[in-house]
């Protein structure tokens, strides 16, 4: 899942791909990269980040819907927004991606009629303050995955299939602490809900691109020193379940995705 993000504010590429043409350039060479999902986002939802007017975000993100629906790549949409969800289906998006996990009040009327694709993210507190004060868990990847366990089982009682549901452990949302992400991380297959009987596992979704967990070890300050952590984050996401990677830096991820798979093939032939 390539980012592309159409804010001015947004923590690594803010400001970049504002302007239609320019993400529509960037949705382009993320193609010819070999990106298989794009997530637009017209709101950032970085640590402090002030919420943006519905017009305004309803003015990034269609039009730059409109223009790629066409290429045969799914489009997601990064909103909480009931409205800006429904616009950006109507336009023709496949995926809706919800740091609030579907709860703001419409957010389920808004999706549960259609066909689209869902994520469940955890979050806790909001992108406000939710790295100010205390923030602790007995055991963050249980308390997480009870979270997303509640959520699946509200949006199934809604009638939405199980099949429409990927779910994210929200790297940094929410989580203060290098022990807490790193410890999500490792345990990432762990915090999925537990599928039913004879149903296949929830897709979880993994998004540590260039974030400041990765900066906590690496003593990289800025994002953009960030993208062999990044890389590296990728790759220990999908040896521990992550079905998708989201990441600024698709050609570095897809080659490094490209040996590890070679090599899984290779071990598998070996048994």
């Amino acid at each position: 899942m390539g980012i592309l993000n159409v804010t001015p504010d947004s923590f690594s590429d803010g400001g970049r791909f504002v302007a239609r043409d320019d993400a529509l350039r960037q949705a382009e060479q993320m193609i010819a990269q070999g990106v298989d999902i794009i997530d637009i986002g017209g709101e950032s939802t970085r640590p402090g980040a002030p919420p943006v007017p519905l017009e305004e975000e309803l003015a990034r993100v269609v039009p730059v819907v409109e223009a790629l629906v066409g290429t045969g790549v799914p489009l997601s949409i990064d909103t909480y927004k009931p409205e800006v969800m429904r616009a950006t289906l109507a336009a023709g998006a496949d995926l809706i991606n919800d740091i609030w996990g579907f709860r703001r009040l419409g957010a389920l009327d808004a999706v549960r009629d259609t066909n689209c694709g869902l994520c469940v993210m955890h979050m806790l507190g909001e992108p406000q303050t939710m790295q100010r004060g205390e923030i602790d868990y007995a055991d963050v990847v249980a308390e997480v995955r009870a979270f997303l366990q509640e959520r699946v089982e509200v949006l199934t009682q809604a009638g939405i299939a199980r099949a429409r549901i990927s779910v994210d452990p929200g790297f940094g949302f929410g989580k203060a602490t290098r022990e807490h992400n790193y410890a999500l991380l490792a345990r990432l297959s762990e915090t999925a809900p537990q599928p039913r009987a004879g149903e296949a596992p929830f897709p979880i979704l993994a998004g540590i691109s260039r974030k400041s967990m990765l900066g906590a070890v690496t003593g990289r300050k800025t994002p953009a020193e960030r993208v062999a952590a990044s890389v590296a984050a990728a790759v220990c996401a999908v040896e521990r379940g992550a079905a998708i990677v989201r990441v600024h830096d698709v050609a570095e991820t897809v080659d490094a995705l490209k040996v590890w798979a070679a090599v899984r093939e290779a071990e598998l032939a070996a048994r």
